[in-house]
């Protein structure tokens, strides 16, 4: 009987432990998800570079700041800011960055035009998706990755898509 009892007492302590601990991992990983880089606060810099546990380094450009992160897989990420919000991302290295966190919630319509452009035969050449309010470059091999995303109407005044890079 004393069996019994243990296991009737354990039983909600370990729903109690169970629960707590769905919380806390939801909780953790809602900061990832809820990443917005591109088009977002300068703030989500320091987001990403906890997330990808990376080095930065701070260049003055004039109208626009760039943060520039490397990542201990060897992948650097540039995020270019003007006005407190990050217009515009690139990078470039052996592993591509997580794409979804640094296009935040331009992420669905870039995997929309990127389905349409592909249609069904997914292949290993560039991907360029040009939209009014995106355009997103990719390119590489393993090893050997490079992209640039950036919201056209957030370029600073004379600044040129090609400085991005």
């Amino acid at each position: 009987m004393k069996t019994e009892i243990r296991r009737a007492g354990r039983a909600p302590q370990q729903k109690f432990i169970f629960v707590l601990s769905a919380v806390v991992i939801l909780a953790l990983g809602l900061p990832a998800k809820s990443l917005a880089v591109l088009g977002g606060s300068e703030a989500s810099v320091q987001t990403d570079l906890v997330h990808m546990q990376a080095s930065l380094i701070r260049t003055n450009a004039g109208q626009y700041t760039v943060h520039e992160l490397h990542a201990p897989t060897g992948t650097v990420v540039r995020e270019y800011v003007a006005g407190g919000t990050v217009f515009a991302v690139a990078w470039k290295g052996p592993w591509p960055p997580d794409l979804q966190q640094l296009l935040g919630s331009y992420f669905d319509s870039f995997q929309q035009a990127r389905q349409t452009q592909s249609g069904s035969r997914p292949g290993r050449r560039p991907i360029h998706v040009d939209l009014p309010g995106l355009v997103v470059n990719l390119a590489g091999h393993p090893r050997s990755f490079t992209g640039q995303a950036y919201v056209p109407a957030m370029l600073p005044q004379g600044m040129s898509a090609k400085e991005i890079r």
